[in-house]
């Protein structure tokens, strides 16, 4: 007994909810399966498959667009449905898009197919994973959110971008491109094992007509808080980045003698700094304050990063290591924004879950803005022009930052009210 309450100290300590461990490893696992593909699904459908890169960025696009709506609806359906149920859901769509995709839109390279079922693979992973982050909003205090948060995008993006990234480099190799995309499916199963059945965690159900009331209440709070909003546009505005790049950046690294090999590895190495930045930044939020952190961190920090890693195989004339670097840079800044998590639902004093609703629309859309850009744009401006947009773009976040102040109440309630 004196060990397992040794063990949830330990655990506690670190920042995590002991009674969410679990969900923790899930998310891992699930978005690790859900990364297979983002690193070299692009490069190559265009080189292997025949498409254009315009094509790509419109299935990527099309891809996006439900995955902001999957994300706006996850803080509803979290508090409507529950969240375990949510979860089921997110899983179940996973599943479903992924057979279609592969099986029958990537089979016969039938491009209208491939649009709709890769749509459906698209409402999977907020529902899934986002909810899980309304889950942690509810079941943790305020003066550890902000680290708790960062731990869920610790392993959010740990699955995602690093062990999707590293996982795939070794199996396209062993098992081919369409052969890795099959094991996805065991990932996410995995994941779901842990998160929804192993992980023992309740949480009350919020689907009776008073609570649905109480949310459609929250709703509209949410709506009438301009800084809701704000801090949705500068979520969006975070991963934006993260989402474009993998779309031509690969091939735009090819004319430096970069491999699609070489581009994963520096892909999961900008991860593997950006996971442990998650952690760190969740800490520094919590201490140097919810604002600055996004602002001078994130908004500033990735603005400056993204011109560097664009530019790096010119200036460093195609040095791996200097990419790398400036790439890993870029990375760990972006993790700055870790702490816009726990300032958006404290924004509000009711419907924290319509908060994550705006602020999960905004995580979304960043997946549909990032290939719509490039897609907009790539023709007329660009790889350069792209990336003076994604830059601006950052410049823009760190102003409206300064904008979104917590109500006095809450910057009383929390150690550090000078500097949130």
């Amino acid at each position: 007994m004196n060990q397992m309450n040794g063990e949830r100290n330990f655990i506690d300590k670190m920042g995590l909810p002991p009674n969410l461990v679990w969900g923790y490893l899930g998310i891992l696992i699930f978005m690790m399966g859900d990364g297979v593909e983002q690193g070299w699904l692009s490069p190559y459908l265009i080189h292997d498959r025949g498409l254009t890169i315009e094509q790509s960025a419109t299935l990527f696009s099309v891809y996006g667009l439900t995955v902001a709506i999957s994300s706006f609806l996850s803080g509803i359906l979290a508090e409507g449905m529950g969240v375990r149920k949510a979860m089921w859901a997110g899983f179940l769509l996973f599943v479903a898009g992924t057979f279609g995709f592969v099986g029958l839109g990537l089979k016969d390279l039938d491009f209208s197919m491939m649009l709709f079922t890769y749509a459906i693979r698209g409402f999977g992973y907020p529902l899934f994973a986002y909810t899980f982050l309304v889950w942690i909003t509810y079941r943790t205090p305020q003066n550890k959110l902000s680290t708790a948060v960062g731990w869920f995008w610790f392993v959010f993006t740990g699955g995602l971008n690093v062990f999707g990234a590293y996982y795939s480099s070794w199996a396209i190799d062993r098992l081919g491109h369409i052969n890795t995309l099959w094991t996805s499916l065991f990932w996410v199963t995995l994941g779901a094992l842990f998160a929804l059945l192993i992980n023992r965690d309740r949480i009350k159900k919020t689907g009776s007509r008073e609570k649905l009331r109480e949310l459609a209440e929250g709703i509209k709070i949410a709506v009438n808080e301009p800084k809701v909003f704000l801090g949705g546009i500068v979520r969006t505005i975070n991963t934006t980045a993260q989402f474009a790049f993998p779309v031509f950046m690969p091939i735009y690294f090819e004319k430096y003698g970069f491999t699609t090999a070489d581009w994963l590895k520096i892909w999961g190495t900008i991860f593997t700094a950006n996971i442990i930045f998650n952690l760190i930044f969740g800490f520094v939020g919590d201490r140097f304050g919810w604002r600055r952190t996004i602002s001078l961190f994130g908004g500033v920090g990735c603005g400056i990063t993204t011109l560097l890693f664009y530019y790096s195989p010119q200036l460093f004339d195609g040095s791996f290591s200097m990419v790398l670097l400036c790439g890993v840079l870029w990375g760990a800044l972006l993790a700055g924004y870790v702490p816009l998590s726990a300032l958006v639902p404290s924004l509000v004093p009711r419907g924290k879950g319509a908060a994550m609703a705006f602020l999960n629309l905004g995580a979304g859309l960043s997946v549909f803005a990032g290939p719509l850009i490039v897609r907009l744009f790539i023709g007329p401006a660009g790889n350069a022009g792209v990336i003076w947009i994604l830059a601006i773009l950052y410049f823009i976040s760190a102003l409206l930052t300064k904008f979104i102040t917590l109500p006095k109440t809450d910057t009383a309630a929390t150690s550090n009210t000078s500097t949130i």
